[in-house]
């Protein structure tokens, strides 16, 4: 009876807060999908690019000071930033240049439609910024380490030895097999924001998420609650990995599922 319920989204309602689970599942998810869409399109942006300087000028300067920034970044947790971020931009002990709660104003609902986006955005700086500097640090390694392994097979010193140019080679050639693994974990990297990145980061922040619903439903002790949660999280997963795996013949059209099981 309850696979069955499942299936038709039928969770039950909340112990302790008396409305459908679904309801809330589905109120509180713009927000825990706004926090891990952003934050993991900004991390790709900024990785992705760092990455491939990185390897281009592997044992440079700029490599090195580069990777003391990663290493720092990778080591201290994202809620630690948020902290910081709160204290000297929200009002803490500094100034007050970014709101300390909430997605949105108290008055959002009477502002003009430009005015809302920027009211939006300008409530997500703080709470993406801490989540980016926490979690940049693998993907850029990722993206690092790829490039400088596909720049040493034989294909790119054939390239080189036809007179192609270095950035021929490395755009033409290099990135696209390079780039397979990193935009493979795309979704990997979404739902790991997800289920553990905005929790910590909702809470600091205030921001009433999915993420947020299903930490005070543990507390609580509300198990339609926490397993509709879960559900839902757990579909997300999986739709993203289907999704990545598609991504493969968009990247490089070479690869053929079909040819291959035949």
């Amino acid at each position: 009876m309850m696979l069955k319920n499942y299936v038709l989204f039928d969770f039950g309602e909340s112990y302790f807060r008396n409305r459908r689970v679904v309801d809330l599942v589905l109120e509180k998810m713009p927000v825990s999908i706004s926090l891990g869409l952003w934050t993991t399109l900004l991390t790709y942006l900024i990785s992705i690019p760092l990455g491939i300087m990185k390897a281009v000028r592997d044992g440079s300067r700029f490599d090195v000071a580069s990777s003391i920034v990663v290493v720092i970044g990778n080591a201290i947790p994202a809620f630690l930033f948020a902290v910081l971020l709160l204290v000297l931009f929200a009002g803490g002990s500094y100034v007050q240049w970014f709101p300390l709660r909430g997605l949105t104003s108290d008055n959002w609902e009477m502002l003009s439609w430009p005015a809302r986006i920027g009211d939006y955005f300008w409530h997500l700086v703080l709470p993406i910024t801490a989540m980016v500097i926490g979690g940049f640090a693998t993907l850029t390694m990722l993206t690092k380490n790829s490039f400088l392994d596909q720049i040493n097979q034989q294909y790119v010193l054939t390239a080189r030895a036809k007179g192609l140019s270095e950035r021929r080679v490395l755009w033409g050639h290099v990135f696209r097999n390079a780039m397979l693994i990193v935009i493979a974990g795309f979704p990997a990297a979404f739902v790991g924001i997800l289920f553990t990145g905005t929790v910590f980061i909702e809470i600091i922040f205030s921001l009433d998420g999915l993420g947020l619903l299903g930490f005070e439903a543990a507390f609580q002790r509300d198990y339609p609650l926490m397993f509709g949660t879960l559900w839902f999280f757990s579909l997300v997963g999986l739709v993203l990995n289907l999704v990545g795996d598609l991504m493969y013949t968009i990247v490089d059209p070479r690869i053929d599922f079909e040819s291959r099981r035949a």
